[in-house]
C-alpha cells in the first residue's frame, strides 16, 4: 500500500522495527557507539554508529520514502551531505552548476573542490541552455530550484532529458520546497540533496544533510563513501529531524499561507523595489513551478530602494529574527550580501542580483497579520 505524504512523515512507509518489542511510539535514540556481537561471524545487523545506527536508520526510511527514493542518507549538515556527493567525482572531472547557489555551496566548489582539479562550469540554467558547457570530461549537472535566494526555476524535466542525453548525473537541491512540495526524483534527477536543518528539521534546534537516490547503484557508491568518510547524523539529531518532519505538511501549508500574504503586503509598498516569488505571474518560471511543483513554498526575496532602507530593516523588526538559516517555525530575515553569500566574490553577486538592497525572508507560522505589521513598521519608521 502506497501511503499519502502526511502518512509517510510520520510512518515512512509503514515498516515496523522488529528489534524493538517495547511498543513505543516514538522512535528509541539508540546512543551507542558501538554494538555486541553474539558470536565470531555473527551480528544483529550493527557493528558501529559510524556505519550505521538504528535512529539515523529510521530517518533515512522515512525520507527515502517522502522523495520516493530506495536510499536515503543522513549527514551532520547540509554541507558534509554535499561534501560527500562530491567524493562521486574524481580529478579531472567537470560540472555545470547553477550560478544562484546558496553561498556555501559556492565555497565548497570553488575552494575545496577545485583545489582537487574538479572543474566548473557556473551558468544561469533558467536561462542558459547548459548543453552548449557539456566537455568530454562533464560529470553531472549540480542546480537548485527554486534558486538561492533569487528564486529563478529551473526546468527539472528538461535538464534531466539533457543529462541523461550525455550520460551525466543530474542532481537537484531540492531544500527551499522540501519533498512535501517537489519531487526531484520523479522529475529524472538522479540525487537529491536536502539541507535538513530546514523545513525538514523546521524548528532551528539542529543541523542535518540528506542525500536521496532511486539508483542501487548510486546507493551503494554513496553509502560507501559515508562510512568511510564518518559524516553520519548523531543519533540524537536524528531523532530530533525525525521529529520535526512529523509536523512538515502542516508547517509547509501555513507558511505558504503566510507567505503569500507578505508577497501581496511587500508588492503594494513603496519602499519595495521588487519581490521574487515563484508564486506570483511576473516569475519568469512561474508556470514550470505549477508544472514540477505542487506548491511555491515560503521563501521570498524582496529589493529594497536603498541599501540604507535595507539595514534599517534589519535593525527595526521585532517579531522577525534578523538571522541565517531558513525553514524553521520562525520567521527569519536574512541580508545575503554579508551572510549566506558573503564568500561569493562581489561581482558574481551582483551579476546575480544580490546587491546591498536585497533581502531574503523565511516566512514561518505566525500569525500572518503580526508578521505583516511588523514589517510594515520596519518599513515606514525609515527616515531617509
Amino acid at each position: 500500500m502506497e501511503y499519502g505524504i502526511a502518512t509517510k512523515c510520520i510512518y515512512g512507509q509503514g515498516e515496523t522495527f522488529a528489534q524493538d518489542g517495547t511498543g513505543a511510539i516514538s522512535f528509541p535514540i539508540y546512543q551507542t557507539a558501538t554494538y555486541a556481537h553474539p558470536a565470531v561471524g555473527e551480528s544483529t545487523g550493527y557493528d558501529y554508529s559510524r556505519l550505521q545506527n538504528p535512529t539515523r536508520q529510521r530517518l533515512e526510511e522515512i525520507v527515502a520514502s517522502l522523495e520516493n527514493g530506495t536510499q536515503a542518507l543522513a549527514f551532520s549538515s547540509g554541507m558534509a551531505a554535499i561534501t560527500a556527493l562530491m567524493e562521486l567525482f574524481r580529478p579531472g572531472d567537470h560540472i555545470i552548476t547553477d550560478a544562484d547557489l546558496y553561498g556555501g555551496s559556492i565555497r565548497l566548489f570553488d575552494n575545496i573542490c577545485e583545489k582537487n582539479e574538479i572543474a566548473f562550469s557556473h551558468i544561469d540554467c533558467s536561462k542558459e541552455d547548459p548543453e552548449t558547457y557539456i566537455q568530454s570530461n562533464t560529470k553531472a549537472i549540480y542546480i537548485e530550484t527554486p534558486t538561492n535566494p533569487m528564486m529563478n526555476i529551473i526546468d527539472i524535466r528538461a535538464v534531466s532529458q539533457l543529462a541523461k542525453k550525455h550520460g551525466l548525473l543530474l542532481i537537484v537541491d531540492n531544500t527551499f520546497l522540501s519533498p512535501y512540495f517537489q519531487k526531484p526524483l520523479e522529475l529524472g534527477a538522479d540525487i537529491v540533496v536536502h539541507s535538513g536543518t530546514k523545513f525538514l528539521g523546521g524548528h532551528n534546534d539542529t543541523l542535518a544533510g540528506f542525500l536521496v537516490t532511486a539508483s542501487e547503484e548510486i546507493a551503494q557508491r554513496l553509502c560507501f563513501i559515508i562510512k568511510t568518510v564518518g559524516s553520519g547524523l548523531a543519533p540524537f539529531d536524528s531523532w530530533l529531524i525525525m521529529r520535526g518532519i512529523k509536523t512538515l505538511p502542516l508547517r509547509m501549508e501555513k507558511a505558504q499561507q503566510n507567505a503569500l500574504a507578505v508577497v501581496k503586503f511587500l508588492q503594494q509598498e513603496k519602499g519595495v523595489s521588487k519581490v521574487y516569488y515563484p508564486g506570483i505571474e511576473e516569475n519568469p518560471g512561474y508556470e514550470i513551478c505549477k508544472k514540477q511543483a505542487s506548491g511555491f513554498g515560503s521563501m521570498i526575496t524582496f529589493e529594497v530602494e536603498s541599501e540604507k532602507l535595507a539595514l534599517h530593516i534589519l535593525k527595526s523588526v521585532r517579531l522577525i529574527h534578523f538571522a541565517e538559516s531558513l525553514g524553521g517555525v520562525e520567521t527569519l530575515i536574512t541580508y545575503p550580501t554579508t551572510q549566506t553569500h558573503a564568500d561569493v566574490p562581489e561581482e558574481v553577486r551582483i551579476r546575480n542580483g544580490i546587491t546591498k538592497r536585497v533581502l531574503r525572508l523565511s516566512v514561518g507560522i505566525e500569525e500572518e497579520r503580526d508578521l505583516i505589521q511588523d514589517l510594515r513598521q520596519a518599513l515606514e519608521s525609515f527616515k531617509d
